[in-house]
C-alpha cells in the first residue's frame, strides 16, 4: 500500500493583458487579478511560496509558485 507523505505543484502563471483594453486599464486589471488570486489562495488555506513575482516590460505579470496539492500534506516542500 502506498500513502502520499507531501505533495505540492510547481507553477509559473503568466497574468496577461486584455488586447481589447486601454493599456493603463488593462495592466490594473492584471494587479487586481493577481491579488484576488492571492487571496482565494489564503481564503481557502492553500499553502503556498511565491518563489519570484516579474512584472513584465507590457504590464502582465508571470509568478512562479509552489502550492500545496489538493489538502495533501506540504512536508517540507515550503521550507
Amino acid at each position: 500500500m502506498k500513502r502520499v507523505k507531501a505533495a505540492c505543484i510547481c507553477q509559473t502563471l503568466h497574468f496577461m493583458l486584455k488586447d481589447d483594453l486601454g493599456h493603463d486599464y488593462a495592466v490594473k486589471l492584471v494587479k487586481e487579478e493577481v491579488e484576488k488570486y492571492k487571496a482565494s489562495l489564503d481564503k481557502n488555506r492553500t499553502k503556498y511560496k511565491i518563489v519570484s513575482e516579474e512584472t513584465q516590460s507590457d504590464g502582465s505579470v508571470m509568478i512562479k509558485i509552489i502550492k500545496q496539492y489538493n489538502t495533501s500534506p506540504v512536508g517540507d516542500y515550503l521550507d
